[in-house]
């Protein structure tokens, strides 16, 4: 058995169909042969709260608690997307909620876990929308509206987001290694897992002196992207819509 599965950036969304489909079979199958599924952030393209009905939301909570409550382990971390899911959604599906950043032990490795969004530093009007939509008075004020203004309003925030990311240099984007350094050596590990940037690949650097793992998770875009904690360390794979 794998010790542990990490996926992110999945972005199911009723337009994304195909996405929704390969989550929920991987769900069904290939996941239950891992120790533990973590899910770094992004899970849902936008998410309104907890009293979501729609589609996707309502099969995938079911299908979370059919994993979940056939003894299999899943952790979500919220997302710049998901930033919204709450404790109603941790208690329907049997998922734990994980902090950002959050420090895990696989075998004998001390692990960092982030979604990634806080590692893109030079991208500093971001980390200004970040801080606000992250204050718990207006996500207060938000979740008390209608469920259809607050749909409305995920609507026109993904446009502006999309808008945005085309407007912007792709460097500004990504992270910078001085904070990815700063992280791992506050938190004392060599490893670190995260995802946001959607640049699947496994980095080694020197860390004071130490080789170091970054682990970058890919976008569910045209196929899905799953990360294996296996004995010799971290390994990326695709996995296929079809």
């Amino acid at each position: 058995m794998t010790a542990a599965l990490f996926i992110s950036d999945l972005h199911l969304d009723p337009a994304r169909p195909m996405a929704t489909g390969a989550f929920l079979r991987f769900l069904a199958g290939a996941a239950r042969e891992a120790g533990h599924l973590y899910i770094l952030g992004d899970l849902f393209e936008f998410w309104i709260g907890d009293d979501e009905e729609q589609p996707p939301a309502v099969e995938v909570g079911a299908a979370l608690a059919a994993f979940t409550g056939a003894g299999h382990r899943c952790s979500i971390m919220r997302g710049n997307r998901d930033f919204l899911l709450g404790r109603r959604f941790a208690a329907m599906t049997g998922v734990d909620l994980l902090a950002d950043p959050s420090t895990i032990t696989l075998g004998d490795e001390r692990v960092l876990l982030m979604h990634g969004d806080l590692l893109c530093t030079d991208d500093q009007a971001y980390q200004r929308y970040r801080q606000r939509v992250n204050d718990p008075r207006l996500q207060r004020l938000f979740l008390a509206l209608p469920r259809s203004w607050r749909r409305a309003a995920g609507a026109a925030g993904r446009r502006r987001s999309h808008r945005y990311a085309q407007d912007r240099p792709a460097a500004i984007m990504d992270v910078n290694q001085a904070a990815v350094s700063a992280a791992m050596r506050q938190a004392g590990v060599l490893q670190l897992i995260h995802g946001h940037t959607h640049r699947p690949a496994i980095h080694s650097f020197m860390l004071d002196g130490r080789p170091a793992t970054r682990s970058v998770l890919g976008a569910w875009d045209k196929q899905g992207s799953v990360l294996a904690w296996t004995p010799d360390g971290p390994a990326l794979a695709s996995l296929p819509f079809g």
